[in-house]
């Protein structure tokens, strides 16, 4: 087509390589020769063409010009690539029909600025566009190819990716899918999945989260209805072909996901609920590893033209402006807090670039070091939030989309330092009293505003989510109110009864291994405890963990042990050997 001079068609699946094959094959068959990628998504009206007033260099007078985006003007030979084409609003689809039928935009043609070829790329299903191409008098110009990922080098791509691994089982496992499973695991999405092999983390967390659910590998019949779910067996087969392990779950996932995200250059997705403290460990992430601060971004209040706009130069052309944030070499991380509550869809669709390509209109972020991007589910607590859906070709732009449970982020930790004692029992009540459903409803925020309101000696029951109409979050109060009010008289066990008490406790905790060795109700209590309480009030009091261990089943000590974080595991380690090293009771 290049040779021939005519304009291109694209079609493909999301995520087989349609993009990285012009990136890699033009310059290599053309040598001398750019790609200009334009990504066609994220476009607005004056990006690519705008009036503007410039000087006559020979009267010296103001006139007004078409400049054209500074990219179409590369100084050398150059094939233009519009991205996600189909994906464009109108008016940009009007300027597209121009540059496909004539090669010219505007008064400006690109043949006498080095264009040598012209291509419109994109994924032809409805649910991942937003128009489709039906002037004829477009489509007369074009000559159009469907492409299949057998039709792109994606492979040899991943083997170059990954030069330790033997990847011909992972290939064969991949083409003895059913066509509607490879377009599920796109080529795309089976790197991220080995990226989450290579870096020990559960696989599935590759497979991206759709609508704010977890993609599952299953072929959908005729009649609509869905076939059995394969996720587990073919991730399990990827695991095997390579000879990693795949985990369920691992300790202290979030941070582990974030510290990852920064060393190996990933954009990732965590999706949570509100207030469990998604934003605040992503922050305190960045800054211990960068010992900077992140590069934050609210969508809910971001428009295009708080990331960039175009601007005209001196010189005649029009170029892009970075917002100062994302200017200068110096390592960064941006966070996209509220991801899927966009402030309109043309910020939204900004994103698809910067994601995928880690560019801004064409411009390279300099220094990035990862993206993480915070979100919540549409429904918490059987209640629908207000957050946009994104389709799969959006959703598979990153490396790890991981559900946050309230339990991956150590918020409790920080409750004890700041709030001391009254954040001890308030949390003992959030572990003991309350049930999951209960637990859902009392995020780590609401945890602080009761905390607070009880230190003003305020009523707690305004601490609670309002739901309108003079109703609150369905969690009774009373048990709280109790451990706030006399401790001691409170009916639930807590670790700061076992430490006033170890000597009753240790002697019920013997007697119960006498009675069984699987242990009694007593021991599950005093188990539940410890595995609840927040590690650095176990720290102030090794010893008695260490009493109370000694009289607990070897199964339950081991629970302290396994998919703990590194420095739990290190403490319940420590009491271990302290309880060797006790006087016989």
């Amino acid at each position: 087509m290049i040779s021939l001079g005519q304009t291109g068609q694209i079609f493909g699946d999301h995520g087989i390589g349609k993009t990285s094959t012009f990136l890699t094959h033009v310059p290599e068959a053309f040598p001398g020769t750019q790609v200009v990628l334009v990504p066609a998504a994220n476009l607005t009206p004056d990006d690519l063409l705008i009036n503007a007033p410039v000087r006559d260099p020979e009267s010296g007078e103001l006139a007004l010009a078409q400049l054209i985006m500074r990219q179409l003007r590369p100084g050398a030979p150059f094939v233009l690539l519009i991205d996600d084409s189909l994906q464009a609003g109108e008016t940009i689809q009007s300027q597209l029909m121009q540059i496909a039928c004539n090669w010219t935009l505007g008064q400006h043609d690109l043949r006498a600025l080095g264009c040598v070829g012209v291509f419109l790329a994109d994924n032809e299903s409805p649910g991942e566009t937003a128009s489709a191409r039906s002037d004829l008098a477009v489509l007369d110009r074009m000559v159009t190819l469907r492409l299949t990922a057998n039709d792109t080098a994606w492979r040899l791509r991943l083997a170059e990716r990954y030069p330790d691994w033997d990847l011909s089982d992972v290939y064969r496992e991949w083409a003895a899918l059913s066509p509607d499973l490879r377009v599920l695991l796109s080529p795309r999405t089976l790197q991220h999945v080995l990226d989450c092999a290579r870096a020990g983390l559960p696989l599935a967390w590759g497979l991206p989260l759709v609508g704010g659910v977890r993609l599952r590998l299953r072929e959908t019949r005729p009649e609509g209805a869905h076939g059995p779910d394969r996720t587990g067996a073919i991730l399990d087969a990827i695991a095997r072909a390579v000879g990693c392990a795949n985990p369920s779950r691992v300790a202290d996932p979030v941070r582990r996901i974030l510290r990852t995200a920064l060393r190996e250059r990933w954009a990732v997705l965590l999706q949570g609920p509100p207030g469990c403290g998604k934003t605040e460990i992503a922050k305190s992430v960045v800054r211990e590893e960068l010992d900077a601060e992140p590069v934050y971004f609210s969508l809910p209040v971001t428009s295009i033209e708080d990331l960039c706009v175009p601007v005209p130069t001196p010189d005649g052309e029009l170029d892009t402006l970075l917002s100062h944030r994302l200017t200068g070499s110096e390592p960064k991380v941006i966070i996209w807090d509220e991801y899927n509550r966009p402030k309109d869809k043309a910020a939204f669709a900004k994103l698809m670039e910067i994601t995928q390509e880690w560019s801004l209109a064409g411009r390279p972020i300099e220094g990035l070091r990862a993206q993480i991007a915070l979100q919540n589910p549409p429904y918490h607590v059987g209640r629908k939030l207000r957050v946009a859906s994104n389709n799969v070709a959006q959703a598979s732009r990153f490396t790890v989309s991981y559900e946050v449970r309230p339990q991956d982020i150590p918020a409790n930790e920080w409750l004890v330092s700041a709030y001391g004692e009254v954040a001890e029992t308030v949390l003992e009540w959030w572990h003991n009293d309350l049930d999951d459903e209960g637990r859902d409803w009392i995020t780590k925020r609401t945890l602080e505003r009761l905390i607070r309101l009880h230190q003003a000696g305020l009523p707690l029951q305004s601490g609670l989510i309002y739901l309108g109409r003079g109703e609150f979050a369905p969690v009774p109060l009373a048990p709280l109110e109790a451990r706030l009010t006399d401790r001691a008289r409170a009916e639930q066990v807590s670790f700061a009864v076992l430490v006033r008490d170890i000597d009753l406790w240790e002697k019920r905790l013997a007697a119960a291994s006498e009675t069984s060795s699987e242990g009694t109700n007593d021991t599950d209590l005093v188990h539940q405890v410890l595995a609840n309480c927040e590690l650095s009030r176990l720290k102030r009091r090794p010893e008695v963990v260490a009493r109370l261990l000694r009289h607990m089943p070897p199964k339950l000590r081991a629970t302290h042990l396994v998919g703990q974080t590194a420095a739990r595991q290190r403490f319940f380690t420590e009491a271990l050997v302290r309880m060797k090293q006790l006087p016989a009771s």
